[in-house]
């Protein structure tokens, strides 16, 4: 499984900067997987949709959603993707939550709101209405009632390479490029079944720096 190609395709057509990637899967095999790329890019609100036309504010571009169906059987191959990826693209880490079923008795309101941006599914969330998420994912819908009712692991990383991180890294372990080589050095950590956790993956080493 390479997400890596479908990140760089975004970036390289969109042309905008990154500023984090997430990957959602459910826990169940062979089931789609949700890729949201977040953008750190604005473009500018005009009194009218002409050239000359005056500028009045700035808004986000909303997050691209893409849905890869690559076939897995098992969760440590989705892990050992988004670890790669991470890896390859110079993050300085990869954390994975595992989320429980947000309609569970007693589940706060916020985790229904999580649920719903880790499947690309809040596309009026938007200020003043305007999506937030501008998905390509069909099959959304069910994924994201599968991952209310039985839970859903996300995992998040934001890249050096193709990523707006480049000015701030202070990282022995990336090239100039802002890559890594493959393949990633760190073991998986297998999921919990039905848990509700956070694990990081720590990738970067900070720079040694001469003090004399």
């Amino acid at each position: 499984m390479d997400i890596i190609e479908r990140i760089e395709e975004q970036v390289s057509a969109t042309g905008l900067p990154l500023f984090a990637v997430t990957l959602t899967a459910v826990p169940c095999s062979d089931t789609p997987l949700i890729l949201t790329l977040h953008w750190h890019a604005f473009v500018q609100e005009r009194l009218a949709d002409l050239p000359q036309a005056r500028s009045v504010a700035w808004r986000s571009v909303p997050s691209s959603a893409l849905q890869l169906n690559e076939r897995w059987s098992h969760l440590e191959s989705v892990d050992r993707a988004a670890l790669e990826a991470g890896w390859q693209l110079g993050a300085w880490d990869v954390a994975r939550a595992e989320r429980l079923a947000c309609v569970r008795p007693g589940a706060d309101g916020r985790e229904a709101l999580d649920c719903l941006r880790a499947f690309g599914a809040a596309v009026n969330l938007g200020p003043e209405g305007r999506p937030a998420v501008l998905a390509d994912a069909p099959d959304a819908e069910e994924l994201l009632g599968l991952g209310a009712r039985r839970g859903y692991l996300l995992w998040m990383f934001r890249p050096v390479h193709g990523g707006i991180w480049g000015p701030y890294r202070d990282d022995d372990t990336l090239g100039a490029n802002g890559r890594r080589p493959s393949p990633c050095p760190l073991a998986t950590i297998p999921p919990a079944s039905g848990g509700d956790r956070r694990t990081v993956y720590r990738l970067g080493r900070p720079a040694l720096r001469d003090l004399h």
